[in-house]
């Protein structure tokens, strides 16, 4: 589980996050969506610890991290966008992260043939398509069987199939009862992933709730529109 305690985040003068309080449960798929320039992705930096927080706490399993670095073991993170050394073959990449890990094994290999990369291991970087990068952040993000899984515009890049491939996937981490936090701006692959919502504008929380939950209030069976009438609501009463 993932809690995070009145975070706020300045830049400057500029307020990115006004105090957030949320819990991410286990054995759910929570989506944090909103429109770009919300905090979301500064949210999923606080809790990577990449990005530290002016204010407020994040517990991860009921322990707060302050700064720590062994919880992240516990993290597998698939980013939009990855940047990995350019001059490495896809091998080498991943000798390279499993050497970090102090693994001698090959967990990679059954998520290799699954999206369709093990061709694609003696080609450098620089070498490979977008598609084929956003593969291998896939394989990285799970091949540790992490407890919680990160997922930012995972589908962003990757064919019909191989896109069907990994949401398969994440039902499956699902069900293991790991914690699954998913970012994207398309709202019916949220609708078919997620079972929760976070919708985040303006640096403040504007709905965290079950997705049914959500359509059940606004009238809608399309959460794209039920998204929509947040944002109308809100402009109603500014």
């Amino acid at each position: 589980m993932i809690k995070l305690s009145n975070i706020i985040k300045k830049y400057g003068k500029l307020e990115v996050l006004k105090g957030i309080d949320a819990e991410i449960a286990k054995g759910k798929v929570t989506a944090i969506v909103g429109p770009n320039g919300s905090g979301k992705t500064t949210i999923i930096k606080i809790i990577l610890g990449l990005v530290k927080a002016d204010y407020g706490k994040v517990f991860i399993n009921n322990s707060p991290i302050n700064g720590g670095f062994e919880y992240r073991k516990l993290i597998g993170y698939m980013p939009q966008v990855a940047s990995y050394p350019e001059n490495l073959t896809v091998a080498e990449v991943l000798n390279m992260i499993k050497d970090l890990r102090n693994r001698f094994d090959h967990p990679e290999e059954k998520l290799l043939k699954l999206f369709e990369l093990t061709g694609e291991l003696t080609k450098p970087i620089r070498a490979l398509s977008g598609g084929n990068k956003q593969k291998l952040s896939a394989v990285l993000s799970l091949m540790f069987e992490p407890e919680i899984l990160i997922f930012d515009e995972p589908t962003a890049g990757l064919d019909p199939v191989v896109s069907n491939r990994f949401k398969e996937i994440v039902s499956s981490e699902r069900k293991k009862g790991k914690t699954i936090i998913l970012t994207s701006h398309i709202m019916s692959e949220v609708q078919e992933l997620a079972d929760e919502i976070i919708f985040i504008l303006d640096g403040k929380i504007h709905y965290h709730g079950s997705i049914l939950n959500l359509l059940l209030d606004k009238g809608e069976v399309n959460l794209e529109k039920a998204v929509a009438k947040i944002l109308e609501e809100r402009a109603i009463w500014n």
